[in-house]
């Protein structure tokens, strides 16, 4: 039976239902990201005061029970009658939505600028949690009430207190019934309280953390707010000064809105290195930016493409820069404040205003050009590098259109790779593939390897230094990108513009094992070393999971009469003829891979009974890459000074006459 809709179908929530039954509408989400940020909206007041002047040091408090506790030196929360609403401002504050001291015809009067500015939070905040203790001092009275489940459980109580002491102190515990999780992580607390301390210069924030073996302490204070902070970010590596700058504006979102106050604050400077860019307003932090956003992308955007092309910068017919050839290499912080702030819900991760947008804008433009006209050694160098991040961009573009042609298909009858002889089994624990030296080698090869689980693709050449050249060339070379097709499993791109070029899967590798097998020359050993640098460079992950050997050859043969003995180095060489005593033999330097019989292949190199692999790997990543920049890089001084210290060790492989 169908239900009746009618006039009496329509209902309303009142009272703390109102949050209770739908959280996400305040907080944005009844999950974890609801639960913090309603943390968050009484931490806020708390910064309120003490941006007003009344208390600089903040304590939060996270219990073990996942209670939270914030603790103030402000002014105090007034609690008493309030003669003009005729109600007790206790209940003005915690039990209803839309009140508090911020709203006076937006004038200021009791906060010029408000982070928590929309009358929700405390209100929200206490209607959410299982319970709330409040204790407030001020005007030599300590004022405490209890809620619980978003009611007031008893009533106010008013004690005489002899210290002058002002502040309040909030302790609640989030309700499991109104969020699905309430286990706020450590982490959020210390990354909340170090922005809130960037924004708010000169104010202490101190972190308790209470665990199994007592308490934990974590203070955050930076004197000189957002200048410190990127100073921090920076780590001393950029290439300009931080350039710091600040204003105020006053004007209108619309012609028949009231004017209002805008106070802004920039630090900036450009890094090779590091980008970052973080705006707040209000000490919230704008996660989606909204109009500072807009502001700094404008205002960065028009200054450099100008200076750029008023010195000639550009080659001929080349692009505008975007904003993202800018923020490559740019650290910049935000914090601006206002007495009127749309945002774009109650989350308060962007602001909407039009006029803060503007004013912000106008501001940057200024400061920049005066920037870049005081500072012309820093000017210079910023041209410079926003110039090679666009071509940088343009040059990676043009890569991935070139590896989505070069790289993709498979392998079947109608797209065969040039050579390549694969394997019967189809099983990939067996699988191994031979990347070997040359067509003659392939030939040997072929003739000696195990056709069921041995397949051989050759490499024509000395492959391309991939350490030396970028990825436009490297996916323009037909060796290259046969053996990423080969092996299957994709590439891994390094680069800050190509990342949705990486493709790697370790699981679409085709392959048990990855075989280099070159000759016991100098030349073999370059086209190994080439071969892994561009495994390390294209999918380093090869290397780290041991998928990457190397298929030794013997240096010498030994023959006396019938039998034939290998030696691998010297020392084999000397333990074999010391066992062969006064036995005729006879000595010869190895063939190479496509001078040897197909018996002798499959016993030296390809037999899994007899050959020898050596699994390639590393444990350190960075002192890997150091050695490959060393060897194949553009390390041109690094290089001289190895080979000064270590050359002599390889003389005797060296192609002098």
């Amino acid at each position: 039976m169908k239900k009746k809709y009618g006039d009496n179908s329509i209902s309303s929530l009142k009272g703390a239902d109102r949050v209770r039954l739908r959280p996400g509408v305040i907080f944005g989400s009844d999950g974890i990201d609801g639960c913090e940020h309603s943390f968050f909206e009484i931490l806020s007041n708390a910064i309120d005061e003490a941006r007003e002047g009344f208390g600089k040091e903040i304590e939060i408090t996270r219990f073990a029970d996942k209670s939270i506790e914030v603790k103030d030196n402000g002014r105090g929360i007034p609690m008493g009658y309030n003669e003009n609403e005729k109600r007790y401002n206790w209940e003005l504050v915690f039990c209803e939505l839309y009140a508090g001291g911020k709203y006076k015809n937006n004038s200021g009067e009791n906060y010029e600028y408000s982070l928590g500015l929309n009358g929700l939070g405390t209100c929200a905040t206490q209607y959410s949690s299982s319970y709330m203790d409040v204790n407030v001092q001020y005007g030599g009275k300590k004022y405490s009430m209890h809620f619980e489940k978003g009611n007031p459980a008893g009533e106010l109580v008013v004690e005489e207190v002899k210290s002058k002491k002002t502040g309040s102190t909030i302790k609640w515990r989030p309700d499991t019934e109104v969020f699905t999780d309430i286990n706020i992580p450590l982490e959020y607390f210390q990354d909340v309280l170090k922005r809130q301390s960037v924004v708010n210069s000169g104010i202490k924030f101190i972190l308790y953390n209470q665990t199994a073996d007592g308490w934990d302490m974590y203070e955050y204070l930076y004197e000189n707010g957002i200048m410190d902070y990127v100073k921090e970010i920076s780590a001393g590596k950029e290439f300009t000064p931080v350039f710091t700058f600040d204003a105020q504006r006053r004007g209108r979102d619309r012609e028949d809105k009231p004017d209002y106050n805008v106070k802004m604050q920039f630090a900036f400077c450009f890094n090779n290195e590091i980008n970052m860019i973080e705006y707040y307003h209000n000490s919230s932090f704008l996660e989606h930016g909204g109009a500072p956003d807009k502001a700094v992308k404008s205002a960065f955007v028009s200054v450099l493409d100008k200076y750029l092309k008023n010195n000639n910068k550009y080659n001929k017919s080349e692009s505008k820069i975007s904003f993202v050839d800018i923020s490559d290499s740019l650290i910049l912080v935000s914090n601006s404040f206002s007495t009127v702030t749309s945002y774009e819900n109650q989350t308060k991760k962007s602001i909407t205003n039009k006029f803060i947008q503007e004013a912000m804008t106008e501001v940057l433009r200024e400061q920049i050009e005066v920037c870049l006209i005081e500072n012309k050694e820093a000017a210079e160098k910023i041209a410079q590098q926003v110039l090679i991040n666009k071509r940088s961009r343009e040059s990676a573009e043009k890569a991935r259109v070139a590896a989505k042609k070069n790289l993709t298909g498979t392998l079947d009858m109608t797209n065969r790779i040039s050579k390549f002889i694969n394997c019967r089994t189809k099983d990939i624990d067996r699988r191994e593939i031979y990347i070997v030296e040359g067509d003659s080698a392939l030939g040997s090869c072929k003739k000696g390897r195990d056709a069921e689980f041995q397949a051989i693709i050759p490499v024509r050449g000395k492959i391309l230094n991939c350490l030396k050249a970028d990825y436009g060339k490297i996916f323009k070379n037909d060796i290259i990108t046969d053996l990423v097709k080969v092996l299957g499993c994709g590439i891994e791109i390094k680069s800050k513009h190509s990342k949705d070029m990486s493709t790697f899967d370790l699981d679409n590798l085709r392959w048990s094992k990855v075989i280099i097998c070159t000759d016991a020359d100098v030349d073999g050993y370059q086209i190994r070393t080439l071969i892994l640098t561009m495994i390390y460079v294209l999918m380093p992950t090869l290397i780290k999971e041991g998928k990457v050997y190397i298929a030794e050859s013997p240096l010498f043969e030994i023959t006396c009469g019938k039998d034939t003995y290998f030696a691998f180095n010297e020392m084999e060489k000397q333990e074999i003829t010391e066992k062969l005593g006064s036995k005729k033999y006879k000595i010869q330097r190895s063939k190479g891979l496509g001078e040897n019989e197909p018996e002798m292949m499959w016993q030296t190199t390809m037999n899994p009974e007899t050959r020898r692999l050596v699994r390639v790997t590393y444990d350190d990543a960075g002192k890997t890459f150091e050695m490959f920049d060393v060897l194949l890089g553009d390390n041109l001084q690094a290089r001289k000074e190895f080979i000064a210290e270590f050359g002599h060790k390889f003389l005797d492989l060296a192609d002098i006459s």
